[in-house]
């Protein structure tokens, strides 16, 4: 649980970008963070990661968001990320048919390492390329509703459904996190209430019991 009372924000949810090489994960981080974009992004080397905390239903959530790298040299170091990350953005780029192929074995590395119940979107990145677009949008919702999960289109470039996708995931994980709260608080009163009978049934036979 990631509630913080005595903190600037109540809750720290982390977030990990996951995909091919290429297909803006950095751009739509830094889109994201800092509100700008750079054509000339230089390749991730290993992980990287930016804060930003949001205002979401009343409450301040900290975002701890992680860049990760795609190439298969780095593979070993970003998987083990996946088990802190409490949501997932899975990103492929309309414009590159092998990365929206390969996002079935990213989303086995998902299953594999990540923490069961962790949050997952499909992110279809750089819908902006009209021109360049090689993998439809139909394409992107029908894997996302084969795998389960959300998806959306987006640009880092152009500013589209960046905002929307990281607040729609948090969004997502701030419900999981509350109803799970509540369900471990309704379990310690039931448990509470399970004892209070037990203490009372067993002072009950102790008061009844008599000599013979």
């Amino acid at each position: 649980m990631s509630t913080a009372k005595s903190a600037s924000y109540d809750y720290l949810i982390k977030l990990l970008l996951i995909g091919d090489s290429g297909v803006g994960k950095s751009c739509l981080l830094l889109r994201f963070s800092d509100d700008s974009f750079t054509p000339s992004f230089i390749t991730t080397i290993g992980i990287d990661f930016k804060i930003r905390t949001i205002e979401l239903d009343g409450k301040r959530i900290k975002l701890q968001i992680w860049d990760t790298a795609g190439q298969e040299r780095f593979r070993t170091i970003t998987t083990a990320y996946y088990r802190g990350a409490m949501g997932i953005l899975l990103v492929y780029d309309v414009t590159d048919e092998r990365s929206f192929a390969n996002v079935q074995n990213w989303f086995s590395n998902i299953e594999q390492h990540a923490n069961e119940g962790v949050n997952k979107i499909l992110i279809g990145n750089k819908c902006d390329m009209e021109e360049k677009r090689v993998v439809t949008k139909a394409q992107g919702e029908a894997l996302a509703s084969e795998l389960g999960i959300q998806f959306m289109e987006t640009s880092a470039k152009a500013n589209i459904g960046v905002e929307e996708a990281f607040f729609d995931l948090a969004r997502d994980i701030k419900k999981r996190l509350i109803d799970t709260q509540q369900t471990q608080q309704t379990r310690q009163k039931e448990e509470i209430h399970l004892n209070s009978n037990t203490t009372a049934n067993n002072d009950n036979n102790k008061a009844t019991g008599g000599c013979c």
